[in-house]
């Protein structure tokens, strides 16, 4: 299944009493398989930085990833402490 897109053409006689530059020939439209190719180029700086307008899902990420590694933290001390109470009651006993 193709969609073919709609193109509406229109003729700009005047702007602000300013007639606009004359329009270019539209060159003849590439291949598919290359025309997707020049779309990836202009993403070549973008993938790098993270967008602005994404900001509020970042802090809500960060803010469950440190209550994650909080969580495995408190975990990971109670093993420990248990461990040692337990650790402290067989030295106890053995005398």
């Amino acid at each position: 299944m193709t969609q073919d897109a709609t193109e509406i053409e229109v003729e700009v006689v005047e702007i602000d009493g300013v007639a606009p530059a004359a329009p270019q020939a539209r060159a003849e439209e590439a291949p598919q398989s290359r025309g997707d190719w020049q779309d990836w180029r202009q993403w070549q700086g973008r993938v790098t930085r993270l967008d602005n307008r994404w900001w509020p899902l970042w802090v809500f990420l960060g803010i469950i990833a440190l209550a994650l590694a909080l969580t495995v933290g408190v975990v990971i001390g109670v093993i420990v402490l248990i461990f040692r109470i337990l650790q402290g009651f067989v030295r106890l006993i053995q005398g």
